[in-house]
């Protein structure tokens, strides 16, 4: 069979490429291990996505946003962060009167229905659906599907959305840094006494993190990060046992809290391809970049770049280009990368920091609250990256940093906080 693109993974990122990719009249196949069904009406999974307002205008411009829902979109209007049991916090506000919120909190399984549906109005998308991909080779003129049943699929070009551990992205030749934390993240949604007034709180509790993000009502969505071994008891926990634990790590912010729905758990790894392209081959999503939830940048990089590919993409077609060409494709890639790098490795950094139990960890996570707390320009700039908003961007006093090398910048991160005092 010959497509024009396929996409391999029907998730959120891949499903997104291919709306924005509609009125090119391209023939796109999307291959998906999950059933139809599946993709249709996706089942809860525990994870509601911070948004920030470059996607909100993004799933706006592509109709996605209105079939969501007022009911599933929860803005997020205040931020407050705080470390071990220091009740001084770190606060987020948003910097101006017309900005109605920091970002908007929706639930991951609205995000991948909402574009399953704008995508499913389109004559030029064909889904496979509960179909696995065995190889992916491309030549000089193609890019080659091998599906699990032995059939061929032929495209100029073939685009890998298929999660942070990407099998066509090994296959391709395409490394990656990967950074497992040793940590699970164990989610849910859970009710609580007091409003939380729209705000989020992020909570660096020596050998734990946790967030509780605010939904709809007397409701939170909440997250834990806690080394593995440990995960396997709060998951065991009886409800009412577990209850009573979140009440005590979280103090008496919002009264007594009670769990709604499953727990959910998921392995923290982190991800960073070494290239996003290769010949008549790119990576979008966590196959490019999965990143660790603190930030919550995941799905938001996901469509970015998603939405900058598909836009070279478009550029090439309307100039009479070759789409597919490694010259069109590398464009992609430098922007991309150069928006990733920083934040990825950033992320990390700051992750290895406040999960970092010695002495000068805790010494330095203390003053790095208070000096991000008491220096306008420093919080401007993290208000402006956490809302990627016009509005935040105006208050920026600070020139862009550069991507910081990761090797020397975590070498000195490891020698100095690391080290134990005597």
């Amino acid at each position: 069979m010959n497509y024009d693109v396929i996409i391999v993974g029907a998730g959120p990122a891949g499903l997104s490429f291919a709306r924005i990719l509609k009125g090119t009249d391209l023939k796109i196949a999307m291959i998906e291990r999950s059933s139809l069904a599946s993709i249709e009406d996706p089942a809860e999974d525990g994870r509601e996505i911070a948004l920030t307002h470059a996607t909100v205008k993004l799933m706006k411009d592509l109709g996605a946003w209105d079939r969501i829902g007022v009911d599933g979109i929860s803005p997020i209007k205040t931020a407050k962060v705080f470390n071990g049991d220091s009740t001084y916090s770190l606060d987020f506000v948003r910097p101006t009167e017309t900005m109605e919120a920091l970002g908007y909190l929706i639930p991951n399984h609205l995000i991948r229905k909402s574009f399953y549906e704008e995508v499913a109005t389109m004559g030029n998308v064909e889904i496979l659906a509960e179909t696995s991909v065995d190889n992916v080779s491309t030549n000089e003129k193609e890019g080659v599907v091998t599906l699990s049943s032995g059939e061929k699929l032929h495209a100029p070009l073939i685009v890998a959305a298929d999660s942070r551990f990407s099998n066509t992205r090994r296959q391709m030749g395409v490394g990656a840094h990967m950074q497992d934390f040793s940590r699970t993240a164990i989610v849910c949604r859970m009710e609580h006494e007091v409003d939380h007034e729209q705000t989020a709180f992020e909570c660096f509790h020596y050998g734990k993190t946790m967030a509780l993000l605010p939904m709809k009502g007397h409701m939170s969505s909440v997250v834990i990060t806690i080394n593995s071994q440990k995960s396997g008891a709060l998951l065991a926990m009886s409800d009412e046992e577990f209850n009573q634990q979140i009440f005590e790590w979280f103090g008496n912010r919002l009264g007594k809290i009670s769990l709604v729905g499953k727990r959910h758990s998921y392995p923290l790894v982190a991800v960073h391809a070494d290239n996003f392209v290769a010949n008549r081959y790119a990576v979008l999503g966590d196959a490019a970049v999965g990143m660790h939830p603190v930030t919550a940048h995941g799905f938001n990089l996901g469509i970015r770049g998603a939405d900058v590919l598909a836009r070279e993409m478009k550029a090439a077609i309307k100039q009479g280009k070759d789409f597919s060409d490694i010259s069109v494709l590398k464009k992609y890639e430098k922007d991309h990368m150069h928006v990733t790098k920083f934040l990825y490795y950033g992320t990390n950094n700051i992750v290895g920091l406040f999960t970092t139990e010695t002495a000068p960890a805790k010494i330095a996570r203390k003053a790095l609250l208070h000096v991000a707390n008491n220096f306008p320009p420093l919080k401007s700039m993290i208000t402006g990256k956490l809302t990627e908003a016009e509005e935040s961007g105006k208050l920026h006093l600070l020139p862009p940093m550069p991507p910081l090398p990761p090797l020397p910048f975590s070498k000195r991160f490891n020698d100095i906080f690391h080290t134990k005092l005597p």
